[in-house]
């Protein structure tokens, strides 16, 4: 799972997996989801995203993996 923020649009994209996204839905004012060919939800975009999530900081808990930051 990758957390993208961009800056220049406001935007945050949630990639839930990497399989290509082939359908999307607006199912609120600026939230897309994004369905791969099987119906399987594979990200999500939301725009003006710092009006909407709180993006100063993100906490992570008990999740099995491996954090990698990314500067930007």
């Amino acid at each position: 799972m990758k957390l993208n923020y961009h800056r220049d649009t406001d935007s945050l994209y949630i990639e839930l997996s990497e399989r290509a996204s082939v359908e999307s839905r607006e199912v609120s004012d600026g939230i897309v989801l994004d369905y791969d060919s099987a119906g399987n939800l594979v990200g999500i975009d939301i725009d003006n995203a710092s009006r909407k999530v709180a993006l100063e900081r993100l906490v992570v808990s008990r999740l099995p993996c491996e954090l990698e930051r990314i500067a930007g």
